[in-house]
């Protein structure tokens, strides 16, 4: 069984009004490209952008996606071993980029800077700026009380547990190699890698992976389990969208 967040009645995010000199069919087309959400993605690592890109082609295909990619984050943050203010200060430089360009609100799907996310969404109130796996989080939290984390990126296991409320029993694990196996593009090992570690969290009551880059391996995971497999960009992407329609 794999867990996702579910399609859900939600108002419509676009308001359309009439058109001074409605004329049939082109007039609505304009309206409605005219209020379509543009919605800027923020990638550390190019591994995230094809499963955000499908989860929004499934369940939100009228947003307008901006994809900006800095993969020097992910490098320079495993080079450091913690965050600084100079890491702060790039995301609040990315975030003041994308406002610029229109942004309706600012997805980062990278699960390892949560700070410097949660400083750029103060900047930008009351824009939605989500961190990638909060939506995922708010799910797992209900699924069970003893929730097992997934990451391919060590670093997030050291900042994501901090996320998750004092109620949940979280129990980390690293699929070891597996984020390499995918930086040589074998996805195939990459996802035995996710799968060996996933039979470590057999006794959790749901499995949640904590990079977007692992989204593709949630079927195994959960054969090889038994359990609940939670994934982070259905779940980003559901609670983007419904942000926007409020």
């Amino acid at each position: 069984m794999r867990g996702t967040l579910r399609e859900s009645d939600l108002t419509s995010f676009v308001e359309t009004a009439p058109h001074p000199n409605p004329l049939p069919a082109k007039s609505g087309a304009r309206e409605k490209k005219k209020n379509v959400m543009r919605i800027t993605l923020v990638h550390a690592l190019k591994h995230s952008i094809v499963p955000i890109e499908a989860s929004f082609a499934k369940l939100w295909p009228e947003a307008r996606l901006m994809n900006l990619l800095d993969d020097s984050l992910s490098a320079d943050l495993a080079r450091d071993g913690k965050l600084t203010d100079a890491m702060t200060g790039r995301f609040l430089a990315i975030g003041n980029y994308a406002k610029s360009t229109g942004a309706n609100g600012i997805l980062f799907t990278c699960s390892a800077f949560g700070p410097c996310i949660e400083a750029v969404a103060g900047a930008h109130a009351p824009m939605p700026v989500l961190k990638p796996n909060e939506a995922m989080i708010e799910q797992a939290t209900k699924a069970g009380r003893k929730v097992g984390l997934l990451s391919s990126f060590p670093p997030t296991l050291a900042s994501m547990p901090r996320e998750f409320p004092s109620s949940v029993t979280l129990v980390p694990k690293l699929a070891e190699g597996a984020m390499a196996a995918l930086d040589r593009g074998d996805r195939a090992e990459h996802d035995r890698l996710v799968t060996k570690a996933s039979k470590d969290l057999r006794d959790c009551d749901v499995i949640a992976l904590a990079q977007y880059s692992m989204a593709p391996a949630a079927e195994k995971v959960a054969q090889a389990t038994g359990k609940p497999v939670l994934t982070t960009p259905d779940s980003a992407v559901m609670k983007m969208k419904a942000m926007l329609a409020r």
